[in-house]
């Protein structure tokens, strides 16, 4: 075989260790961070607040308002506490929602970022940015959004409960699904893919009936950081862009639509990736993988379709004509029928159909 393809590393500081006022004073000095903001989500303003204390009199506050898909005037009231306080970095602490609205305001302000995961989304190693305005979700990429230092703490994640663990490690999986049959795809990235759904896989059905699992926890978070870093060297495809419409239109929770879509997704363009498929069957083990994925997200608790995270069955036409505006690159033609089947399946929680 002949070789011909391109690889871009992306430029970020990755670090597995515990968190400690220590590692996260040298990682803030080694960016130029001396006066940061702490983000979170409202759940999680209690961790923020103990980072913000790690931080004695150098951290200028917390903001806890971060929500789903990034909307513009979260943002914005952000940004305003940012600019009042003369903030010179972002230390973000959470999930996919968090991360997001740091990458936000380095956007608009191009402040360093410090992000402390404590989820599987992995939006952490990509320069990808998904924001809402006027209930559509439109993503950018730029390196501007890509933070400079990421700090993985498995003993962070031990408090993630474990139905939003599945749906999350499922949310992670998608990621490097898509990346193994993207039209820029690479053997680096589907190496890094196959390695990373591999663990998720395995790691799992684990967390799930033994959420204190630290080796299973640091499986899961070692497989989410390459399946991140494989959403953010290559393009996306069909699965992500029916989740962004669906997420951004019906405001459905973003790891639980991205668990439910994928194994339709995935089926819809098994015929033309058989190649990939191989390669998914060795991460999964044996069977199909569009159907071990649906198997794995019923065991897993996420069973129920997309109606069940309240997509009204009037949505299934709107979000199919949404999906073909505009559409992603997929190795499949996007046919209108087709992706409404597709949706009307993934709604009802139907297996999914090659």
């Amino acid at each position: 075989m002949v070789h011909s393809f391109v690889y871009e590393a992306l430029p970020a500081r990755v670090i597995f260790a515990t968190l400690s006022a220590a590692l996260l004073t040298e990682e803030m000095a080694r960016i130029g961070m001396k006066r940061p903001i702490v983000l979170a989500t409202p759940l999680q303003e209690p961790q923020a607040r103990e980072i913000a204390a790690m931080l004695d009199e150098k951290s200028v506050g917390v903001f806890a308002g971060a929500v789903m898909h990034t909307p513009v005037e979260i943002t914005e009231k952000a940004l305003s506490i940012v600019r009042e306080a003369k903030a010179d970095g972002v230390v973000a602490i959470g999930g996919g929602s968090t991360t997001g609205l740091s990458k936000a305001i380095a956007l608009r302000t191009d402040l360093p970022q410090l992000v402390i995961p404590t989820t599987y989304a992995g939006s952490e190693m990509t320069p990808i940015l998904g924001e809402t305005a006027n209930g559509v979700k439109r993503t950018q990429t730029t390196r501007k959004v890509l933070p400079e230092t990421v700090i993985y703490d498995v003993e962070l994640t031990l408090g993630l409960p474990p139905a939003l663990s599945a749906a999350s490690g499922l949310n992670a999986i998608a990621h490097a699904v898509e990346a193994m049959y993207a039209r820029d795809r690479n053997p680096i990235v589907s190496m890094m893919a196959e390695e990373g759904i591999r663990s998720l896989f395995a790691a799992l059905p684990l967390i799930v009936k033994k959420p204190s699992d630290l080796a299973a926890r640091s499986d899961a978070l070692y497989g989410a950081w390459l399946c991140g870093v494989c959403l953010g060297s290559v393009g996306m495809a069909l699965h992500h862009k029916l989740c962004h419409t669906l997420g951004g239109t019906f405001n459905l929770p973003h790891a639980e639509t991205h668990a439910i879509v994928l194994p339709h997704a995935l089926a819809y363009n098994t015929s033309t990736v058989s190649d990939i498929v191989e390669r998914l069957a060795r991460a999964l083990g044996t069977g199909v993988p569009a159907s071990k994925i649906y198997q794995l997200s019923n065991e897993l608790g996420i069973g129920g379709g997309l109606r069940t995270l309240g997509m009204p069955e009037d949505g299934i036409d709107q979000a199919a004509d949404l999906a073909i505006m505009s559409p992603y690159w997929n190795p499949r033609p996007i046919e209108r029928d087709a992706v409404r089947e597709l949706i009307a399946r993934a709604w009802a929680g139907e297996p999914p159909r090659p």
